[in-house]
């Protein structure tokens, strides 16, 4: 059974090593004092794949979740970096709009309610006016094919200069106009793209919708170890107190998966990170350490 609380925390896929199959993901997330997970479904073949799952499949995942009193809050489509919506080749672009079609499926029939969007017009090719448009073109599609399944899509706040504030992102907001595309920040990312982070999570809050909790450093925006970066979350959580913002935190980190690490390993780690962040928070979280 659901149980409502304020601020709940959840922790990223890729944060668990990934030769654990789903049953252990859940086992471990949970194990760790997490309310949720957040699925990956990024441009390898393997995760891709996990849009063609079958009805036993999708019905297995949502079965273990019941078992453990566990959701997935969120699908992370960054498949889109490979075939974005802002590719000038139609052939991509054709496969940007399925996937997203596919995913917005998966994600009805796993009662997701939330799917973020990479925010980037183009990530392998060369970023203009052209792709800028047919971009956003991409999301006025995405959104009404969304708004048709009751599932929310959210703009994330990205590692790249083109959507790496909530003042970048906030014209497509506007353009799109609907209630079904939010904003999703990455507080790590957004601590390296302006010097005012706080000034920038206001200017969005009234659309955001879940907020990424990440270490970074100038120039690295992945696996940078939690108190090893130069975010100030002290002052974040003392800001989205003062927003009053109830909604989700997700813990985003990865996993080394050359190292094997077993189960309390795993449930350690992810722990730790919790518990660190928990005492950052202060009343920022509704969990004690």
């Amino acid at each position: 059974m659901y149980t409502i609380k304020e601020r709940p925390i959840g922790i990223y896929e890729k944060a668990i090593p990934n030769r654990f199959d789903w049953a252990m993901k859940i086992k471990i997330a949970k194990a760790a004092g997490y309310d949720f997970i957040e699925m990956s479904i990024d441009e390898t073949n393997e995760r891709l794949n996990r849009l063609h799952w079958s009805k036993e499949k999708r019905k297995y995942i949502k079965d273990l979740l019941w078992q453990e009193s566990f959701y997935i809050n969120s699908i992370c489509l960054s498949g889109h970096r490979k075939y974005p919506f802002g590719s000038k080749d139609p052939i991509i672009r054709r496969k940007a709009y399925d996937i997203m079609e596919q995913a917005i499926g998966l994600a009805r029939d796993l009662g997701v309610s939330n799917i973020q969007l990479a925010g980037y017009d183009v990530y392998y090719e060369p970023s203009d006016d052209t792709t800028k448009a047919l971009f956003l073109e991409g999301l006025k599609e995405a959104t009404q094919m969304a708004s048709s399944a009751n599932v929310m899509l959210s703009l994330e706040i990205m590692d790249t200069p083109f959507m790496g504030t909530i003042t970048r992102c906030m014209p497509y907001i506007e353009e799109v106009d609907s209630p079904w595309l939010k904003i999703y920040p990455d507080i790590g990312n957004l601590s390296q793209w302006t010097k005012e982070p706080d000034e920038e999570l206001a200017l969005g809050i009234h659309h955001t919708v879940g907020v990424h909790l990440k270490d970074t450093l100038p120039g690295k925006f992945k696996c940078v170890p939690f108190g090893q970066g130069t975010v100030d979350f002290e002052a974040f959580f003392r800001k989205i107190k003062t927003l009053e913002f109830k909604g989700p935190f997700l813990v985003e980190m990865w996993a080394d998966n050359e190292l094997e690490e077993d189960y309390d390993t795993c449930v350690s780690n992810i722990k730790t990170a919790r518990q660190w962040l928990t005492k950052k928070a202060g009343e920022g979280f509704y969990a004690s350490c």
